[in-house]
């Protein structure tokens, strides 16, 4: 193979090595963290114990029960009580695995927004919570609490407006999986194999993957910004943060172990291409 061919197609294969990086980690993301339930409600679960998470919850499973409770002029003060029972019950384990139960049926709402072209919301169910505070009220001998229906008590967590571009973007992701990680392994290195200089290609290769993944945490923050900044005002904004922040936490972390990774090898290629140089320059006779 000529050089200059040679030459051309090693680089051609960094560059799209490197631009697979951040559609790797994207594509990774998707099919094992949002895709997988198992691997969705545990990242949902550290939730349960966030302020303003318990705080929205607190407020939206109050206001169901309220609803359906009416006591005339004492309506103000059973209410600060259910409150409080609320708050009491969203630090307990029982309400961790409401909360759990509560997010597994997100999941699954959520794959069948995505496999159904008809379109609709996704919500949070919070009957499983409602059926506990049902409980603690009943327990606690509030009156008529006993007979509170447990309706379903929907918090929505995406509008059937954004369905479609999420359907389609989100379904290519899964269904690459694994294989853009490996396509852009596999592909780096055969570019650096190629490479008529190969040490300079390992340091291309290393700044470009961190360049990229530098570009995916930058993607993610932007995205965070444009998301909370058109929140219906009703929506709470330290709740919907939270919630983006816990579903976008490997994606931060992955970004950040490409990132370090790359310019550990960039590095460490750069002075052990430079000290030899220096060895071979102190030697040379004067």
């Amino acid at each position: 193979m000529p050089r200059s061919v040679r030459s051309s197609l090693s680089a051609v294969l960094l560059v799209v090595a490197c631009l697979l990086v951040p559609l790797g980690a994207l594509s990774a993301w998707a099919r094992y963290e949002i895709g997988d339930e198992d691997s969705y409600v545990a990242a949902m679960a550290p939730l349960s114990a966030d302020p303003a998470v318990r705080t929205a919850v607190g407020d939206a499973v109050t206001d169901a029960v309220m609803k359906e409770i009416d006591v005339g002029p004492l309506q103000g003060t059973v209410k600060a009580f259910v409150r409080d029972a609320v708050a009491s019950f969203t630090g307990t384990a029982a309400y961790e695995t409401a909360w759990k139960a509560a997010n597994r049926a997100a999941h699954a709402a959520v794959e069948r927004a995505l496999d159904d072209d008809s379109g609709g919301e996704v919500s949070i169910d919070l009957a499983p919570i409602v059926q506990r505070v049902k409980q603690q009220l009943s327990d606690d001998g509030v009156p008529f609490a006993s007979k509170i229906p447990v309706r379903h008590t929907e918090v929505t967590v995406l509008d059937s407006g954004d369905l479609g571009p999420l359907r389609k973007g989100f379904h290519m992701l899964q269904t690459a999986g694994p294989w853009l990680p490996v396509a852009a392994v596999v592909l780096a290195a055969a570019g650096i194999f190629l490479s008529l200089r190969r040490r300079r290609a390992v340091i291309a290769t290393s700044v470009g993957a961190a360049l990229a993944a530098a570009a995916l945490a930058t993607a993610v923050a932007l995205t965070r910004t444009l998301t909370l900044r058109d929140l219906p005002p009703d929506v709470s904004h330290d709740a919907a943060a939270a919630v983006y922040d816990a579903l976008t936490e490997s994606l931060w972390a992955a970004a950040w172990i490409i990132m370090a990774a790359g310019a550990a090898v960039a590095l460490t290629t750069w002075l052990t291409t430079r000290r030899p140089r220096e060895k071979r320059r102190n030697e040379t006779p004067r």
